[in-house]
């Protein structure tokens, strides 16, 4: 396994779309090593999840976990969940504010609306079809996700750019002030 590099905003592999990966290309050695580099990835760097996008790669790949992060010290617990191919239904049209930052856009955290429940359809590492309702913070890290994997970063999302914030002057004046995600 390897640490990948993460693309930073401005890299343009972070504006393109990621392609489908073909149902027989789940299980091969390429992909599965793929999907090991980008977990060892996320967990190097305290992410909440990572898409292929971030690490160079255009296919429909992203792993999410939450586990006793660093990053996420309120943050509900999430299993590793490994998403390929994934579809994304709104359950909802509750939207709620929260804040996010991204692996790619370092030291940065800003205010975003997500829908608070969202269904997830995809298939997993084993090829075997997932079919998820996520809500809350769960919703809000399947949508920052699947939106790398559309080429759309957190910061296309906010509606204020006012609550942008560097995260050493947001820890001083924002964190705790109103309910937190990325």
């Amino acid at each position: 396994m390897a640490i990948l590099k993460v693309a930073r905003l401005g890299h343009p592999v972070l504006r393109q779309p990621a392609r489908p990966v073909p149902l027989d290309a789940i299980r091969a050695p390429e992909t599965q090593r793929l999907i090991d580099d980008m977990i060892e990835t996320m967990r190097e760097y305290d992410g909440a999840g990572l898409a292929a996008n971030q690490v160079h790669v255009l296919q429909q790949v992203c792993v999410i976990e939450v586990l006793g992060n660093p990053r996420y010290p309120d943050a509900p617990h999430i299993p590793l969940t490994v998403v390929i191919d994934p579809v994304v239904t709104p359950l909802t049209d509750e939207m709620e504010e929260g804040w996010e930052g991204c692996l790619s856009v370092p030291d940065m955290r800003g205010m975003v609306p997500r829908l608070t429940a969202v269904r997830l359809e995809c298939w997993d590492r084993e090829a075997r079809r997932v079919d998820v309702i996520a809500k809350d913070f769960f919703a809000r890290v399947i949508q920052h996700e699947i939106d790398h994997l559309n080429g759309i970063v957190y910061l296309d999302r906010m509606r204020n750019l006012a609550t942008l914030a560097h995260i050493a002057e947001w820890n001083k004046h924002w964190l705790g002030s109103r309910e937190h995600a990325d």
